[in-house]
């Protein structure tokens, strides 16, 4: 009869042990699985007309998008702004899972021989007649309140705005991103703002500043979606916050549409 009581005793004690053992697993499962700030490379090709943009488009489209896929990088978007007609710029948004995966994409890139065939033509333009004038290369890190990438859902494509708020000091600068870790995400994810990324800038032009891209299924609805940010009652109580009054000094915007073969639509 002890014996029984002891082993009894034995098994809730070893079956406890485990249970609290599996917990403690499975929290630090829980935060080893939390996912990782991705970062972003925003690359605007600066084309001079339309007959050039149609050859960096076939480039990024047959060569770039498919090798980066080869190389493991998905949901790479391709833009073009809406409202400026003798702009030619595309814009084109890489995500990486690692600065790592970032610094070794030119390496990837020389040794992928699929990538030299489709890219012959974009390679073959002589220096007075480049396919492009210029690439201007912005390196972002993700913010905390959305570490990943999100594509918009349904079908598409969708209208997508790109914003830039600069600061005029870097403390400044963190407590805006502050500000969006801390509810302004939230709050844009509620009135269906529905935002692709949110990145703080690492290297680029203007810094410090902070990139992020909204999206919505025409552009009448994304006005309705900010007069719902403007109105809502958490927005009211946050920018009136002392701690982030006078963190954004301008705010530069684009409205962008994605070309057919963009992943984000």
């Amino acid at each position: 009869m002890n014996q029984n009581k002891t082993d009894r005793r034995q098994f809730l004690a070893g079956t406890v042990g485990a249970a609290v053992a599996l917990g403690v697993t499975q929290s630090v499962q829980s935060a080893d699985s939390k996912a990782t700030q991705q970062f972003y490379e925003l690359r605007i090709y600066r084309i001079p007309s339309a007959d050039k943009q149609v050859i960096v488009s076939n480039y990024l489209e047959q060569a770039l998008l498919p090798a980066l896929k080869r190389a493991g990088i998905n949901q790479v978007g391709v833009f073009k702004q809406i409202d400026t007609k003798d702009d030619h710029s595309l814009y084109v948004l890489i995500p990486f899972n690692s600065l790592d995966q970032f610094s070794t994409l030119n390496d990837v890139l020389e040794t992928d021989e699929k990538y030299h065939q489709a890219a012959a033509e974009y390679f073959s333009y002589p220096k007075d007649s480049p396919a492009f004038t210029r690439i201007e290369s912005r390196l972002m890190k993700a913010f905390k309140g959305m570490p990943q990438l999100k594509t918009p859902e349904g079908k598409g494509p969708n209208l997508f705005e790109l914003r830039t708020y600069e600061s005029h000091n870097e403390k400044l600068a963190k407590l805006k991103v502050d500000m969006f870790n801390s509810g302004e995400i939230g709050i844009m994810e509620d009135v269906k703002l529905a935002p692709v990324f949110f990145g703080e800038m690492l290297i680029g032009d203007d810094v410090p500043n902070l990139t992020y891209m909204l999206s919505a299924p025409n552009r009448a609805a994304h006005e309705k979606h900010w007069e719902g940010f403007r109105s809502h009652p958490e927005w009211d109580r946050m920018k009136m916050m002392d701690k982030y009054k006078g963190t954004v000094s301008k705010i530069t915007n684009w409205y962008l549409e994605p070309l057919p073969f963009s992943a984000i639509q």
